[in-house]
C-alpha cells in the first residue's frame, strides 16, 4: 500500500485489492456505481456547507443535482478553506464540513471535547493535487524533490534551492528566467496537504504568491508562462497543463489520472472529504443522509467526473455508504 492515497477507515486497508477487481467505466469510472434511489420521504429543510474552497464547485453542483430530486431542501455552500469546516460543525452553523485534508488531531479533540464523540468522516471522491505550469511551458514532468526545492526554503527532500527554469533543465529564454510561484493561503486544506506531503512539512518560500482560491492559482499560472502552481485537478483549464510526478528526480513519473490515484502511484493523490456531526448509535439526520447518499451514487459521482475530479470505485463508494446507516 503506497502512502500517497490516504483513504479513511476500513477502505484504506483494502484499497489495492479493491482496485484490482474494479471495472472502471471507459469514460469516467462510474460504470459500476449504484444509481441513486430517492427515498419515499418528502424532505424539507436547509443544509449549510462551510469549508473547502477546492470542493466549492463540487458542493454547488451536488446541491443543484440533489435539488432535482428534493425541491424542498435548500443547500447553501460557502467555501473559504478547509480550516473553516471544523469550527462551523462544532458551532452548529454548518451541517456539512467539506475538507480537502483530514481533520487535524486538535480539531478532532476540540469537537470531541464539546460533543463527547468524534465527527463522522465520509470520503466523497478522489483528487489528484496537481502541479500546474503554463500550457506553452516545455516542462512535462517534475519530481517531488524538485517541487520541494522550488517551493520550500527548508528543502527537506535534499535538493538545493531551484530558482530558475534552467535549474529544471529548460533552455532558451527559459534558462535564466526566474520561476514565479503560486499557491494557496494557510486557511486552505490544499496548502496544508501540499506542505505535508510535497514539502515534508517544510516551510514555504516567502516568494510564493498566496491566493485565496484554487481558481486564482490556476489563473495566475495561465497568465504567466514562467509560473508554476498547485491546486486540485478539478480546476485545470486549457491554458495550463498538469505535470507528471515522481517521488525522486529521475524516477518513474505518473499522470494525474484515476488509475494512478487509486493504485497510489500518483504521489499527491488524496480524498476529498465531508465531515458531519453524528452521535454514535443514533440515526443520521434524514436530510444529511439523503444528500450524502446522492453524492456517493452513480449520479453524484458523474458530477465528480464532469467537474474534473476522480470518482470513487464502486466498492469504495459502498464502504462509505455503510457509514451512513
Amino acid at each position: 500500500m503506497k502512502k500517497a492515497l490516504l483513504l479513511s477507515t476500513s477502505a484504506a486497508a483494502t484499497l489495492c485489492a479493491l482496485f484490482a477487481t474494479t471495472r472502471l467505466d471507459a469514460n469516467d469510472g462510474t460504470g459500476d456505481l449504484r444509481p441513486y434511489e430517492k427515498s419515499g420521504e418528502a424532505l424539507k429543510g436547509t443544509l449549510n456547507s462551510i469549508g473547502s474552497d477546492t470542493m466549492n464547485n463540487l458542493m454547488t453542483l451536488w446541491a443543484e443535482g440533489f435539488a432535482r430530486y428534493h425541491a424542498g431542501v435548500k443547500v447553501q455552500v460557502e467555501g473559504k478553506g478547509s480550516s473553516t469546516a471544523p469550527p462551523a460543525l462544532e458551532q452548529g452553523t454548518a451541517q456539512l464540513g467539506p475538507m480537502s485534508r483530514p481533520m487535524k488531531g486538535e480539531e478532532i479533540d476540540s469537537f470531541e471535547a464539546k460533543f463527547g464523540y468524534k465527527p463522522l468522516e465520509i470520503a466523497t471522491c478522489l483528487d489528484a493535487l496537481a502541479v500546474f505550469v503554463h500550457k506553452d511551458c516545455p516542462l512535462d514532468q517534475i519530481s517531488l524533490e524538485e517541487v520541494d526545492a522550488v517551493f520550500s526554503n527548508t528543502n527537506k527532500r535534499g535538493l538545493p534551492p531551484i530558482d530558475t527554469w534552467g535549474h529544471l533543465g529548460l533552455t532558451g529564454d527559459y534558462k535564466d528566467a526566474r520561476i514565479s510561484m503560486f499557491g494557496r493561503n494557510s486557511a486552505s486544506g490544499t496548502y496544508g496537504y501540499f506542505k505535508e506531503h510535497a514539502l515534508k512539512k517544510g516551510d514555504f518560500r516567502n516568494l510564493v504568491k498566496e491566493q485565496p482560491g484554487s481558481s486564482a492559482v490556476v489563473q495566475g499560472v495561465a497568465e504567466d508562462r514562467f509560473a508554476i502552481g498547485y491546486s486540485g485537478i478539478g480546476y485545470k483549464t486549457e491554458n495550463v497543463k498538469a505535470l507528471k510526478l515522481s517521488e525522486k528526480k529521475g524516477g518513474k513519473t505518473f499522470d494525474a489520472n484515476l488509475e494512478n490515484c487509486v493504485s497510489g502511484d500518483y504521489p499527491l493523490a488524496r480524498n476529498l472529504l465531508v465531515y458531519v456531526n453524528r452521535a454514535p448509535g443514533k440515526p443520521l439526520d434524514p436530510v444529511i443522509k439523503e444528500f450524502l447518499t446522492f453524492v456517493l451514487s452513480k449520479e453524484g459521482q458523474e458530477i465528480v467526473a464532469k467537474d474534473g475530479y476522480l470518482p470513487l470505485p464502486a466498492e469504495l463508494a459502498a464502504e462509505e455508504l455503510k457509514k451512513l446507516q
